[in-house]
Parts: C-alpha cells; structure tokens; sequence
C-alpha cells in the first residue's frame, strides 16, 4: 500500500485536451515538483462533490503560498466525465488538474482499489490525499471508508 517516503511508480492517466483524450505520464507530472494528488471514489458521488473537492478548491491559494506546482484530482472514472466534473465544481477554474485512471490501474497498483457494492461501485480508488515531491509521497492521508476527513485539502495542507 502507499506510504509516505515511497517513490511513486510510472502511471498513466487520461485527459480531455485539444484534439480529444489524451494520455498523461505521472512522471512527468512530478518530476522536479512540488504536486499534491488527492482521489475519490467517483464523480458526482455525494461526498466527493459536496466534501471532498470543495476543500481543495478553498485551499488552493493555501496551497500555492507554500510552493505546490500543481493540484491532481483522481478518480476511477473516464477523462470526459473528470473533465465535465472539474467544470461544473469549479475545480478547473480553480486550477485542479482532473485526471481519470480510467481502468484504476493506479488505485490497483497502489493497494487502495476497493468495491462498495451496496453503492453500485467496483474498481473504484479509496478516498486519499498525498503531498509529492520529485515522484517520492512526503505526506499521505487516508480516510476510513465511508469517511471525508483525514484527506480534505485543510488536512493535507496542515502535513506541507
């Protein structure tokens, strides 16, 4: 499972650009940055619209005050439904990367995939947040199931 002083390993994440999907390497992401990565179990799920990704747009200039290149929301869902979801929260205004792990390749890799069948979710990643630097996870916070506290952006930013 994912712990703190882990280097991260090379992943791959979709996005809407330009020209339609397109494929993102994590390295490239953290290589030489400072980043934060936080994950939820699905778009539009109640607690990850109303929670969890409010908390990091109300600290994202919290965030860049102590130096974060850059803000990653994931989620096991697909790059236009991340897209759509970071427009109608204000995410993307706000300047949160949305990435899909799209088949939850990460959230597998990583030790945090996880079913809730009573909620109609398989494959999905557990709720998480973590503070990078140049690919190796410095802070890391996860959340019981069910919950949304320990990885909110307020939390996290009281780890940097």
């Amino acid at each position: 499972m994912l712990e703190t002083g882990m280097r991260l390993p090379e992943a791959r994440f979709l996005r809407i650009g330009a020209g339609g999907p397109e494929e993102v390497l994590l390295s490239t992401l953290v290589r030489g940055r400072k980043v934060v990565i936080f994950a939820v179990p699905g778009a539009f799920t109640p607690t990850c619209d109303s929670a969890h990704v409010p908390s990091f747009i109300r600290s994202m200039d919290a965030y860049r005050a102590k130096g974060v290149d850059e803000v990653i929301c994931l989620s096991v869902n697909d790059a236009h439904v991340m897209r759509y979801w970071g427009e109608t929260t204000g995410a993307a205004a706000a300047g949160i990367t949305m990435l899909a792990d799209a088949d939850g390749a990460f959230a597998r890799a990583m030790g945090l995939a996880y079913d809730n069948p009573a909620a109609g979710m398989f494959g999905r990643s557990r709720r998480y947040a973590m503070a990078v630097e140049d690919g190796v996870v410095t802070a890391f916070e996860l959340d019981p199931l069910g919950q949304c506290s320990l990885s909110t952006g307020e939390a996290l930013l009281e780890k940097l």
